[in-house]
Order: C-alpha cells, then sequence, then structure tokens
C-alpha cells in the first residue's frame, strides 16, 4: 500500500482543511477511504440503532497537484484508514501559509499519515515542518461497511433555509429542549419545532423549494403520487446531533437540501462544487 498526495495551491489546501475541520466538528473517528479518484470520509453509523451516519466525497484532482495511490492489490486498488481528523486538522491547520503540503502514508511507531510543509523563510534556507498523524489500517473484510450509503427511501425532500439562521434558531430551541421535531412538505415548507410541558415553540420557514428528484426519483418509493403537497412529514431528533452538523460546517455549500423518511431519519446534504458532504441523523421516539 502507498499513498502520496501534494498540495500546491494555497486556496486548495485552505479548503481541504475546512472539509477535514467539518468532519472534525461532526465525529472524533472516522475512516478515510482512498481510491485512485476520491478521498471519501466515512462514519458508519448504524442509524438504525441511534448512531448517526457521515459520507464525504472529494475529487482528488480538485484538491492536489500530485497524488499517487496504490491499493491493496490491483483488484482491490484502494486503502482504508481510521483516523481521528481533529489530529489531522489541527496538523493542517499549522501550515497554512506553506509553500507546498505533502502527505504520505508512512510506518513509524505505527502507521501514520505524514503531513510535511514547506514554509516561507526569510533566508535561501527553507524551513520544513513534519506532523505524523496515527491511523489504523482497516482490514479488507470490513470494508464493505464503508460504501457510499443508499439514498434512503424518503417521503420529503426540500432545500434548507440559511444555515447560519437555522443555527441560531437551533440554538435557541437547546435551552429549552433535547428534541427537535423536523418537518416538512412537498409546497417548500418547513418547520422546526419543540414542544415541552412548560413551552412549546415552533419556527416556520416558507418559500424554501423542493429539489427536482423529489418529483419523481426517490419519493415514488415512499408516499403514494397523490400524496397531499400541504401534508407534513416529520422524524424528532435529538437537538445536539443537529446543533452538531450547524455548528461544524465550514464547506459553506452552494446548496443544501434535508430528506425526511416519517419518524425514522432526517439526511442531510451540503454541496459544494467539488465537495459532498451526506450527514444521517436518526428520529428517536
Amino acid at each position: 500500500m502507498k499513498f502520496r498526495g501534494k498540495i500546491v495551491d494555497v486556496a486548495c489546501l485552505h479548503h481541504f482543511t475546512r472539509v477535514v475541520t467539518t468532519i472534525w466538528k461532526l465525529t472524533k473517528v472516522c475512516v478515510l477511504r482512498l481510491t485512485a479518484d476520491h478521498l471519501f470520509f466515512v462514519l458508519s453509523g448504524k442509524v438504525a440503532h441511534g448512531g448517526v451516519g457521515l459520507w464525504c466525497e472529494l475529487p482528488q484532482a480538485n484538491f492536489f497537484d500530485e497524488y499517487q495511490m496504490e491499493g491493496v492489490s490491483s483488484e482491490d486498488n484502494e486503502i482504508c484508514l481510521e483516523v481521528m481528523p481533529e489530529n489531522l486538522s489541527r496538523a493542517l491547520k499549522t501550515v497554512q501559509s506553506a509553500r507546498t503540503v505533502k502527505i504520505k502514508l508512512t510506518r513509524k511507531h505505527c502507521p501514520c499519515l505524514t503531513v510535511t510543509a514547506e514554509l516561507p523563510s526569510m533566508s535561501s534556507l527553507s524551513r520544513v515542518v513534519t506532523h505524523d498523524v496515527p491511523v489504523d489500517v482497516v482490514p479488507r473484510r470490513l470494508w464493505h461497511e464503508f460504501k457510499e450509503p443508499g439514498m434512503p427511501d424518503f417521503h420529503v425532500s426540500i432545500y434548507l433555509p440559511p444555515l447560519k439562521t437555522m443555527k441560531n434558531v437551533v440554538d435557541r430551541m437547546k435551552n429549552l429542549s433535547n428534541f427537535l421535531v423536523m418537518e416538512a412538505n412537498r409546497s417548500g415548507e418547513m418547520n422546526l419545532k419543540i414542544e415541552t410541558d412548560l413551552v412549546s415553540v415552533t419556527t416556520h420557514f416558507r418559500d424554501l423549494g423542493n429539489p427536482p428528484w423529489g418529483d419523481d426519483a426517490s419519493q415514488d418509493g415512499g408516499p403514494s403520487p397523490s400524496r397531499d403537497p400541504e401534508a407534513m412529514v416529520q422524524a424528532r431528533v435529538d437537538i445536539r446531533k443537529l446543533q452538531q452538523f450547524l455548528v461544524g460546517q465550514q464547506v459553506n455549500p452552494s446548496k443544501a437540501m434535508c430528506n425526511i423518511v416519517q419518524d425514522r431519519v432526517v439526511h442531510l446534504i451540503l454541496l459544494h462544487e467539488d465537495v459532498s458532504l451526506q450527514y444521517f441523523v436518526p428520529a428517536v421516539a
């Protein structure tokens, strides 16, 4: 197994660092899956058992000026590494002004992603900084757990309001309840609700729009075509898991969407040119 990548463009370095930092805010440990064309950050939480799931996809050519990868074998030409994204994020943040950054799979006291940066210098001598980020190699027998999750058979799909606005609402609601109800319909309306013995609060969003796939693709597997477009579909979720997603995201997406499976899961999607991030939040009773 071999992996070596080189980033020269500062904007690409900053963008890659933001993506890794976003992953760190969502999970302490995840799997970094390396293929010839893509990098994937994966958290295969069993949503059915209350765990969150995460899938982030990055085309390597949009970030790396040089990229070499040799997988386990010619048939299984990929590498899966368990990594703590916080450690990788901290290493990248210390080299934001670097001329070049190289990331290489090495074996020191344990397998590592070694981040080597050439920093600007006032003299003719170059300054080189190296960080070793420990990783664990995921055995091939477990790879099936880290494949792209299928699109849930959702009942409604809707564009999200501005994430900063949504975050401010959720931050306030978190002080009142541990759980939040997300509900939406096929007329571009979404509500965020909390209900306790003492208080009931609802924030309404209108004219958000519904992604075109909601008209014919996955929704055919959910409700019947005659479903009332005004009818709300809802899921009750742990408010901390939703807040974690809103606080942590640094992708600055061009599109943000939400799919809801009635009383089962909220599937959040962020799209930004070369990055797609999916986050699955299980419903609670």
